[in-house]
């Protein structure tokens, strides 16, 4: 069976080159066309001999996403893409264009499992993790698409990053690596929606990764409701983990907190917040609502929006407002979702 080689880490790729009887040089060449060129097949690595290139295409294979669509937001901030996968499976990846730099959100599973209530991500359940290779061909096609290096990259696209953990790690080691893209870790952020072990694990691997939490309520009872993944792992071993990360990496970590109105949005509940988090090196991201529709929860005016921030900073809570991207293409956070290319679903 041929090996896929993208989603290989560079040391993986290294031991399969000098499997083949290769100098260990070669492996870094090979590194450099798939992940910073973008090659699509073995005879495009010019720099390589012939009888190595057609050993590889005998014992390797190069994935490539196929695009399917393309959706632009009005203001032109943020783009859509569908992709689909060798599989035939698809999965949207949005790219987002700032004063500071260009970001790619790309997802990290076809679906989720994690069934948190106001997502539309796990809509239709899991169907399957991406490889590190999937994941690092929406950044790299992505940036072909537009024609605009990326500079910033999230994942936050569909899926739970630590509930497919050895692929994302694998992903984040050859993202920086310096024969690809090489982004900077400390402009890559891992967004959880709260698997413990998994923050823990990338504590340890201290790449100075951001690490960014989607909490969404103040307490237990009110969180179980909301995330049951909380139900597994609680609040008071959430935010030990989180303080875990900020002793290991010395980063602060970044609390999504998506407002629904009558639900999470009322003054009491930002003071649970803030006690909450009280000592804890953090910045909470207020996000208002964006609708799916399947979900039954509804937006909080922005007079409460600014009621619900203001009630947090005056705690001494670091505090903002998220500005929402790509609503107009379903784009925006908690609306990418998996879709079926017969059915549009």
């Amino acid at each position: 069976m041929k090996v896929d080689i993208k989603s290989l880490s560079f040391e993986e790729i290294r031991s399969f080159i000098t499997g083949l009887g290769e100098p260990e040089f070669r492996a870094q060449q090979v590194f450099n066309w798939l992940f910073a060129k973008g090659v699509v097949n073995f005879e495009s690595m010019s720099n390589l001999p012939a009888r190595l290139r057609e050993r590889l295409s005998e014992a390797a294979f190069i994935s490539e996403p196929v695009l399917v669509s393309r959706r632009v937001n009005g203001d032109g901030l943020a783009v859509k893409f569908l992709y689909r996968l060798s599989d035939g499976e698809t999965i949207e990846t949005v790219f987002i264009r700032r004063l500071w730099g260009r970001t790619v959100c790309i997802s990290t599973q076809v679906g989720c499992r994690m069934g948190c209530r106001f997502c539309a991500s796990g809509v239709g359940g899991l169907v399957r993790n991406l490889t590190a290779g999937e994941m690092y061909d929406q950044v790299l096609f992505t940036q072909k698409e537009t024609g605009e290096r990326i500079s910033h990259v999230v994942l936050m696209g569909m899926g739970e990053p630590f509930d497919n953990l050895e692929n994302t790690f694998r992903f984040l080691r050859n993202i920086t690596h310096p024969a690809g893209l090489k982004i900077g870790a400390r402009r890559i952020t891992v967004s959880t929606c709260g698997v413990v072990p998994g923050i823990y694990a990338l504590a340890r691997l201290r790449l100075q990764v951001g690490l960014a939490v989607s909490l969404h309520a103040p307490n237990d009872d009110l969180r179980n409701k909301l995330m049951p993944v909380n139900r597994r792992y609680p609040l008071s071993e959430l935010i030990q983990a989180c303080r875990e990360y900020v002793r290991c990496t010395g980063r602060r970590v970044t609390f999504e907190y998506t407002l629904l109105s009558g639900i999470n949005d009322q003054p009491q509940k930002a003071e649970q917040l803030a006690n909450l988090l009280n000592g804890l090196l953090c910045h909470v991201n207020l996000i208002p609502l964006n609708r799916v529709a399947e979900r039954e929860f509804l937006p909080v005016p922005p007079e409460r929006v600014v009621a619900f921030k203001n009630a947090l900073r005056d705690r001494g809570v670091a505090v903002t407002v998220r500005r929402s991207v790509g609503g107009q293409i379903a784009a925006a956070c908690g609306q990418l979702r998996h879709y079926h290319e017969r059915s549009g679903r």
